[in-house]
């Protein structure tokens, strides 16, 4: 088996036994980055350097006799929406081209403190909105199975990293689907927490109320080991919470109770996706797992709802790009010249900004404004409390969990759909509702159509986390 296919326990293994060294696993991980991420566009910084220094001292560490913490030198990506302190941070935008972070995101900060090594930051659809990674202002990130299609959005380089063995794993970030779609489309294993259960401090705001960021590696147990390492309360963000212990978690599998929603399995999923989820399905009732049609009514819905919350809450965020404070501005542009405060402004915004990004912002900015805040903004909020309602009173009945496609369809070729958004807006069908709720999902690799990747969406309750990490390691007994 090659270095880069080895998961977290294997290369601990390996390195606990001294047939590896850090600097070794990470001098392989730079070597395929370099010859691979031309073609695949995963990465858009690297920083070899430092990365090459902490492998070093991780194997003095080790060498000593000291106690190493549960990631120590395991090279990793972070998605670059993300703050790594001395490292650009564009978010996929020209408008933070040349911006570096001053300090690290909490989930950076706990990485580092668990001995992973960061490689570098990852490509991504402009601000995270996006289902492609087409968005981005730096050139569209490729599926490493099929370099003629995409790897999914926002998260596409995170989830084309882990895939092409260019990361142990990497971080992400999931505002309506951003971690399952790509890690679904790549064949990789994607979390996208309950909302609360990981810091958002030093994540750069698409939607407040929905995002969230979440690991993505090649197996269930990988995925599990970087989510305890990332979540819990932290005093920078107020939406944090400490990790409750939920009852059952140890419990055996016998009896699980699985929800199946009768929306989901509708005219519009691609045959073949199906038939993939249906195979899976199957596979969890030969192992002695309760499968029942369960009813989410208002998930028709829930796209329009996405449409109007994340926009609204992605123009007030993004206000704050103005070409004053930080970032591209117009007032630097010798050719053209602004002749007032507005004319930087605008010509900054107009300039900075990539047209899906202007799009969603004019959307929000209308959603909001004086005679149309009630009619769509405050309409959308009741719809969305319909929403979680539905996933309430299924899991109120017993149901420990819900089985879903993350995609209606397998990855499109790059090109596809990016001049139709509507069309684009249609590939997060399945996954809006999720963050509308609030609730952690997992999205497990179940199958393949040809070389395409498909994935099972496996939703939990609240904190729940234990419970679908559970659910998804059933899947294969070995994963």
């Amino acid at each position: 088996m090659e270095l880069n296919d080895l998961t977290i326990v294997q290369i601990r293994e390996k390195i606990n036994k001294k047939e590896l060294s850090v600097l070794e696993l990470c001098q392989e991980y730079l070597k395929a980055i370099k010859k691979k991420n031309e073609e695949i566009f995963a990465f858009l910084s690297l920083d070899e350097e430092a990365a090459l220094s902490k492998a070093k001292k991780m194997d003095e560490a080790i060498s000593s006799g000291q106690n190493v913490p549960a990631l120590a030198g395991l090279p990793c990506a972070v998605k670059d929406n993300i703050m790594v302190e001395g490292l650009p941070c564009t978010a996929g935008s020209k408008i933070l081209e040349n911006y570096k972070a001053p300090y690290d995101a909490t989930v950076v900060e706990k990485i580092k403190k668990e001995g992973g090594i960061i490689l570098g930051k990852t490509n991504l659809d402009e601000f995270a909105m996006g289902s492609s990674t087409e968005n981005s202002a730096f050139g569209p990130t490729k599926n490493p199975h099929d370099l003629t299609r995409v790897p999914g959005g926002s998260s596409g380089g995170s989830a084309a990293a882990v895939a092409g063995g260019l990361s142990v794993f990497s971080l992400g970030s999931d505002t309506g689907g951003s971690i399952r779609l790509p890690s679904s489309f790549c064949g990789v294993v994607g979390l996208k927490p309950t909302y609360g259960a990981v810091s958002r401090y030093g994540l750069i705001a698409f939607a407040s109320s929905l995002d969230q960021i979440g690991p993505m590696a090649r197996t269930v147990e990988d995925c599990q080991t970087v989510f305890d390492a990332i979540k819990g309360k932290d005093n920078m963000d107020s939406t944090s919470v400490e990790m409750p212990k939920m009852p059952g978690v140890e419990d055996g599998i016998r009896g699980l109770k699985i929800g199946i929603p009768r929306e989901y399995f509708v005219k519009g999923i691609d045959p073949q996706v199906e038939e993939v989820i249906e195979r899976a399905i199957k596979k969890y009732e030969a192992k002695g797992v309760r499968i029942e049609e369960v009813s989410l009514p208002h998930t028709e819905y829930a796209l329009s709802c996405y449409y109007i919350i994340a926009p609204s809450e992605a123009s007030a965020n993004l206000a704050r790009y103005d070409g004053i404070k930080y970032g591209y501005s117009r007032m630097q542009d010798k050719k053209d010249e602004a002749h007032d405060l507005l004319d930087v402004y605008l010509k900054s915004r107009e300039d900075g900004f990539g047209e899906e990004v202007r799009r969603r912002i004019m959307l929000g900015t209308y959603a909001l404004s004086a005679g149309y805040y009630e009619a769509y903004y405050l309409q959308a909020q009741r719809v969305r409390a319909l929403i979680k309602n539905d996933f309430e009173k299924v899991f109120k009945r017993g149901i420990d969990a819900i089985f879903a496609p993350v995609s209606p369809f397998l990855p499109f070729k790059i090109g596809e759909k990016i001049k139709d958004p509507l069309a684009m807006y249609l590939v997060d069908i399945y996954t809006v509702s999720v963050n509308l709720a609030g609730l952690p999902a997992l999205s497990l690799p179940v199958g393949k159509v040809g070389n395409l990747p498909v994935g099972l969406q496996i939703i939990g309750q609240p904190f729940e986390e234990d419970k679908i990490f559970k659910i998804g390691k059933l899947y294969d007994g070995n994963n």
